[in-house]
């Protein structure tokens, strides 16, 4: 597995094979020859179904059939050492073509603009944004077993491909070891005389490993878009909702944890770097929050510490706690040294306040909180420049929170039909003039945001977008702080 690995960090990028250095041709025909085509093409398909997540299979196919001849030709025994920076180079013209067969992507023009090596690099270094959220769909065990029958190979390619672009963010060695051990159980149980049953003691094994593949592509997701710091920050807030009585001072290294988590999984090539990881930071979660929480304590009773993570992440917020209004830091104390950690715990008191606040609204107030002291603290008069703006702030944003808090207060609470009605009722009284299209563009807005970005599983890029949609909205237009 460790060379498998080894591999994949080569492949990482689509274009890998373009780079043309000697010693990467040495290392992928090491590669090539110690795993086989075979493993070759597969592992493969996995890299580059997971860089170009929105490629199609077609596209993807072609790619993957230029580096596996690439690597065949220029990788035999005897083969002439110009053969792969010949053939790199090659590939590199192809993908700049206008009839180019690969993935498109909005930066290839840039990169086709630059010759050789500069080409090459630049190519390999696109990248598609991650999917908003898995599209990969399991078929039935019936559908399963006659895609396979029918051709085992297609069958093989089509599901790598899926699985991969959907779960595009989880760590490599999570990928490899969720796409291996499915074709295993489909290869075994489709030729087996009880199919059902076997079926079902297969997906009883994987179901720890199906958990992590799901849950690390949300939090790798989340670092890919956020970085180390506005993740810690993310999962501060998630925990100061969910468990609103506990301190800034238990929360806040529990979620520093979980980013470290982050930051040494997510790119690792360590086989069970993810796993081990995140059930480490489970124990100390469940050690320091069951006692405090009953809900905390259900989900950490459990013996598959995957689980219990898992039931962590998706358990809704508390209901608001009463408590008196938070106080603001002072314009010293956010442009002192440590003028993110005061920034930090304020917002950490409006998180446990507002408890249905979505994380895209409150990522959105720690981008303007450190936008707010980047521009201020570094002015002749600090504390005149933040009185200004926090007060400009102030006035574009509560009545932005409230309206957020309470449309995934309702939706989280409701049935969705329910909540649908009533907000179309309540959009009736607020917007008296608007005509009955207006008023069903409104809704679908609405109950579009709050179906993508009120749940803990949020896509992050996504939502951000939705977010800044809706200031622009609110401002009608005008210069907003928080746009």
């Amino acid at each position: 597995m460790r060379a498998v690995l080894a591999l994949l960090l080569l492949l990482a990028a689509a274009h890998a094979l373009h780079r043309g250095k000697a010693y990467v041709r040495e290392k992928v025909c090491q590669e090539y020859r110690m795993l086989g085509k075979e493993n070759f093409r597969t592992l493969t398909i996995i890299a580059n179904s997971r860089k170009y997540s929105n490629g199609t299979f077609e596209e993807i196919g072609h790619l993957v059939r230029e580096i596996v001849s690439l690597a065949d030709t220029c990788c035999a025994d005897g083969a002439d050492p110009s053969c792969y920076e010949a053939g790199s180079t090659a590939l590199s013209v192809k993908s700049c073509s206008a009839d180019s067969p690969f993935p498109a992507h909005p930066g290839t023009a840039e990169c086709c603009a630059h010759q050789g090596l500069e080409r090459k690099l630049c190519l390999a270094a696109l990248r598609h944004p991650p999917q908003p959220l898995p599209r990969y769909l399991q078929p039935s065990d019936k559908e399963l077993c006659q895609a396979f029958r029918e051709d085992p190979r297609e069958f093989a390619d089509r599901f790598l491909y899926e699985y991969a672009s959907s779960y595009s963010q989880a760590p490599l060695p999570v990928l490899l070891s969720s796409t291996r051990t499915f074709l295993s159980m489909v290869s075994t149980c489709c030729i087996s005389p009880a199919p059902a049953t076997c079926f079902l003691k297969e997906k009883l094994e994987r179901k720890t490993l199906s958990l992590l593949t799901l849950t690390s592509n949300r939090i790798c997701s989340r670092f890919s878009a956020y970085g180390k710091d506005k993740v810690s920050f993310s999962y501060l807030a998630s925990l100061a909702q969910k468990v609103p009585s506990a301190s800034f001072e238990d929360l806040l290294p529990l979620a520093e944890d979980a980013a470290q988590v982050s930051a040494q999984c997510c790119d690792s090539v360590a086989e069970d770097c993810m796993q081990s990881k995140l059930l480490e930071h489970t124990a100390k979660v469940c050690a320091a929050l069951s006692a405090r929480d009953g809900r905390f304590a259900d989900c950490c009773m459990g013996k598959n510490p995957m689980e219990n993570h898992f039931c962590i992440l998706a358990m809704p917020p508390a209901p608001a706690p009463e408590l008196p209004k938070a106080s603001e830091p002072a314009n010293k104390e956010l442009c002192g040294k440590d003028g993110a950690l005061h920034a930090t715990r304020f917002l950490f008191e409006l998180a446990r306040r507002h408890p249905s606040l979505p994380d895209a609204v409150l990522t959105k107030l720690y981008d303007s909180s450190g936008k707010l002291r980047g521009e201020c603290c570094s002015t002749k008069d600090p504390s005149a420049c933040l009185d200004s703006k926090r007060k400009r702030m102030v006035a574009e944003l509560l009545p932005f929170l409230e309206k957020a808090n309470q449309l995934c207060g309702q939706y989280n609470k409701l049935p969705f039909l329910e909540f649908k009605k009533r907000l179309r009722e309540n959009l009736t009284q607020v917007e008296p003039e608007a005509g009955p299209a207006q008023l069903e563009q409104l809704l679908e807005q609405r109950v579009s945001f709050a179906s993508t970005c009120c749940l803990p599983e949020a896509p992050p890029l996504l939502c951000a977008s939705k977010v800044s949609s809706e200031l622009a909205e609110a401002c009608k237009k005008e210069s907003c702080l928080l746009g």
